[in-house]
């Protein structure tokens, strides 16, 4: 049996001409993620609505839902002919079933009539519906509460059908991963990194991620934590290709030729020359880091000053004004936490000087690079990068 689900958005709509463009991309999307239960979905769209049709489970319908960029809203919904009597029915029944263990609740009804050539009114409708619902379950179980209600039934009167229901779950809202494009994300094995992702995948990028894998510095579990870490990231725009990238070779190298208090700040510069190689071959547009100001040594203004240096890309850190506290409590949200936690160190971690240089000029920087074969380094990694693909569903 088929359910159909209410699918709302928001920013798209003031797309002006090229809205088509998003609700199609936000469309593909939502198949993508719940035709892996259902091949045989059905997916429309009417003026300003989007709606699924699937025999997916509800729960993993829902579950795949909550994770789709650009969706604001949705709703399991009943779509109903016209028929006033049978929409009073579906209303008393939603009542019903919700109150079906406890003892009393209250309730409102919302009522919306974009169709004016049906007999009722929106006011009409809450009024007539609501004094249905009170008479058939008795006022001693339930009462009308117009602010904060334990139940809201929603009613929707259209062209051709009305729709009836009284659950709504928030979606992330933004805009649809892949509609601004390709970015790569620099993505180790903590709470930043990942997070800063799912702020990318918000405002509609395709994530890229790259990962710097430094055997036997660091172990074989430390490279498993960020594929599972990519996976979650996945599950936002179905599928990711995780690059890793050996960095073991320039690590030995950067330890033997720079001074120490730069190490952490000529590694990054390394690793972004690197990562910005590697998305440029797809088309990317942007590098995301997981950096917040002043949170830890390489992350103030003087070092993202001299790390920004080099790259034509622009690089993009949407964790910059927030605090370690509210970064945790998206972790959490978005189910990374869990697994950056896990206590196996990536080499940004194991490498970390005594006493980092945490106000490095350009000048500096240059100089402690001056033995490094940079050039050289960098093609020999791109050359090598190791791509896994993460499919989160099948």
């Amino acid at each position: 049996m088929s359910n159909l689900y209410l699918i709302r958005y928001g920013e798209i709509g003031l797309k002006g001409a090229n809205r088509n463009i998003f609700e199609d991309k936000l469309m593909s999307n939502i198949k993508k993620a719940v035709e892996w239960e259902d091949e045989d979905l059905n997916i429309y769209k009417t003026p300003g609505r989007i709606f699924l049709e699937t025999s997916a489970d509800k729960k993993i319908v829902k579950e795949r839902l909550l994770k789709i960029a650009g969706l604001v809203s949705f709703s399991p919904v009943k779509k109903l002919p016209l028929d006033y009597a049978q929409i009073k029915k579906e209303g008393l029944a939603a009542a019903e079933k919700f109150i079906a263990d406890k003892d009393r609740i209250t309730f409102r009804i919302s009522a919306r009539r974009s169709n004016k050539e049906f007999e009722y009114n929106s006011m009409e409708l809450q009024y007539d519906l609501g004094e249905y619902v009170l008479e058939n379950i008795g006022e001693d179980k339930i009462e009308v509460d117009l602010h904060e209600p334990d139940l809201d039934i929603n009613v929707e009167i259209r062209k051709k059908h009305a729709y009836v229901y009284s659950e709504t779950f928030e979606g992330m809202g933004g805009l649809p991963v892949g509609t601004t494009g390709n970015v790569g994300l620099m993505l180790s094995g903590g709470i930043d990194s990942p997070v800063a992702g799912y702020m990318g995948l918000k405002r509609g990028v395709r994530l890229i991620p790259v990962y710097f894998h430094s055997f036997p510095f660091t172990s074989d579990r430390a490279k498993e934590k960020v594929i599972d870490l990519a996976e979650v990231l996945g599950q936002y725009q179905n599928d990711i290709d995780l690059h890793v990238v050996n960095f073991t070779e320039i690590l030995k190298e950067i330890n033997e030729k720079c001074p120490e208090k730069l190490i952490t700040i000529i590694m990054r510069r390394l690793m972004i020359k690197i990562t910005e190689k590697i998305i440029e071959k797809q088309n990317g547009k942007a590098i995301i880091t997981g950096e917040s100001i002043g949170q830890v040594a390489s992350q103030t203004l003087e070092a993202i000053k001299v790390t920004n240096h080099g790259p034509d890309l622009p690089i993009l850190r949407p964790l910059l004004g927030l605090n370690k506290v509210q970064i945790i409590k998206l972790a959490k949200e978005i189910g990374t936490y869990d697994i950056s936690i896990q206590p196996y160190e990536d080499c940004c971690t194991v490498f970390v000087p005594d006493s980092p240089e945490t106000r490095p000029t350009l000048q500096q920087i240059k100089e402690g690079e001056a033995d490094l074969h940079v050039e050289d380094l960098i093609e020999e990694a791109v050359a090598n990068v190791e791509v896994i693909n993460i499919q989160p569903y099948s």
